[in-house]
């Protein structure tokens, strides 16, 4: 495959930067400071003062841990028509390429650590190692929810990584990914910690992922990420792309979270995750406001699970959770990571802000792999409660609260055009379940409560099968 790849002078050029590059390296060169040219003694000196650091030792004692994982599958039925090929079709049953990733190898006698995706769907998976022998693996176990698989190579005095610690990793410090990007084996990029604790979305917010500018590509996936130290501090799994390729955000799984994983793999038992049983959003001004919390932080409980953990231990939608396990919840995004990893049954504190106090309560956990209950779905003539809200609500009829499944509630008939609840997106046809927290009954309760509020109100509404809080500023 032939590749194109741009000059620095031409891309300079570009950029209109090849003037003031000329200029500039005849000045450096005037004044004999051409790094690693004139005087390299004094530019490796300069490099130390500035604390720049040399990756060459420290890849040339990590890379022999770090494997290439290449997968096939079994080709379907070859397809049939009037047609010839030169090159004949995979028949039925033919070995085909699937895909290829990286990983390292945890031990002398073959485990080897990678990502679920690197083997999912895969009849067959080989592993590579840096002096090019090539083994066929057993998949020992892998956990969708974490993406971590644990393969095995039938090898002994294999060289293996060793483990960090992701408590003492900085934001800042440097990071170094080794892996096979594009299949190009071996691939050494280097970067910073960017952040720690990233939530990347409800379908991946069970890992708290480490966040950093190494450059990383299809094929990367499953490879270490090293800290300075040599020691292994997560997992380069995804990349942040528009384009389906590198542009400056990656993230690695946090080898502390692979690490229980990889625990119960080896045990030959499921891997098994805690539930909780709520819906839970993010806290803003708008809700810190109207819940009186002195900033924005914790995880707002939208939604209750039936007789689920929760439900059990007494918590409600409008709770705010604060704390779990003794760790403080600052962002939404931090619970469902920390509920993951506890394991089913593990009776747990959780601290929340309810009515204006903070309360303890006590849960025992759920087990996520059991199919549980699902989230509880959130007379007389139409009634207006415009004013600073800009809505217009009657009581739900009979028949319509046994086609939501709920026991009290509003429907919202009329939103008012520029409103207050319009700006924030309620919509005719939702139903009002409660505010701030309190359920709804009576439309002369919603407005007593949003003549006694300052700044604005939370309102808990339900939308189809969907419960969410939606923040109301009325001032």
């Amino acid at each position: 495959m032939r590749v194109s790849l741009t000059p620095l002078r031409a891309a300079a050029r570009g950029l209109g930067l090849a003037y003031g590059l000329a200029s500039m390296m005849g000045s450096v060169m005037a004044s004999g400071l051409v790094l690693g040219l004139v005087q390299p003694a004094a530019a490796q000196a300069q490099a130390a003062a500035r604390g720049l650091p040399d990756f060459a030792d420290l890849v040339e004692q990590v890379s022999p841990a770090v494997v290439n994982i290449r997968t096939t599958e079994r080709a379907g039925e070859a397809p049939r028509g009037p047609f010839r090929r030169r090159a004949p079709l995979p028949q039925q049953g033919d070995e085909v390429p699937r895909g290829e990733g990286s990983g390292f190898i945890l031990s002398a006698d073959g485990y080897v650590m990678t990502n679920a995706h690197v083997i999912e769907g895969a009849n067959e998976v080989y592993v590579t190692l840096t002096d090019k022998r090539e083994f066929k693996a057993k998949i020992v176990g892998a956990d969708e929810r974490t993406d971590v698989a644990i393969v095995k190579i039938d090898a002994t005095g294999l060289p293996w990584v060793k483990i960090g610690d992701v408590g003492r990793l900085r934001v800042g410090e440097w990071v170094l990914a080794i892996g096979s990007p594009f299949g190009f084996e071996n691939s050494v990029s280097a970067g910073v910690i960017s952040a720690k604790g990233r939530s990347l979305g409800p379908d991946e917010s069970r890992v708290p992922f480490l966040q950093t500018d190494v450059a990383i590509n299809p094929g990367n996936s499953g490879g270490p990420l090293f800290n300075a130290r040599g020691e292994v501090v997560g997992i380069n799994s995804q990349i942040y792309s528009a384009s389906g390729g590198y542009q400056g955000l990656s993230f690695a799984i946090p080898v502390e979270v692979a690490n229980k994983v990889r625990a119960q793999i080896e045990k030959g038992g499921k891997v098994q995750h805690a539930k909780l049983g709520v819906m839970v959003q993010e806290v803003n001004q708008g809700f810190a406001d109207s819940f009186k919390l002195d900033r924005p932080e914790g995880a707002l409980v939208a939604n209750v699970e039936d007789n689920g953990p929760a439900a059990r231990a007494g918590l409600r939608s409008g709770d705010v959770i604060l704390g779990f396990k003794g760790q403080k919840i600052v962002s939404s995004g931090d619970l469902p990571a920390l509920v993951d990893q506890s394991l089913p049954g593990d009776k747990v504190d959780v601290e929340v802000w309810r009515a204006g106090k903070r309360e303890t309560l006590s849960v025992t956990l759920g087990d996520a792999n059991e199919k549980g209950a699902k989230l509880a779905k959130g007379e007389g003539n139409a009634d207006s409660a415009h004013g600073k809200l800009g809505l217009a609500l009657r009581p739900l009829q009979p028949e319509e609260r046994r086609q939501l499944g709920a026991r009290e509630g509003l429907l919202i008939e009329e939103v008012g055009e520029g409103s207050a609840a319009a700006r924030a997106g309620v919509r005719p046809g939702d139903v009002l379940l409660a505010i701030n927290g309190t359920p709804v009954q009576s439309v002369d309760q919603v407005r007593g409560a949003v003549q006694g509020a300052e700044k604005s109100v939370a309102l808990l509404v339900q939308r189809g099968s969907d419960k969410i809080f939606v923040p109301v500023r009325i001032g």
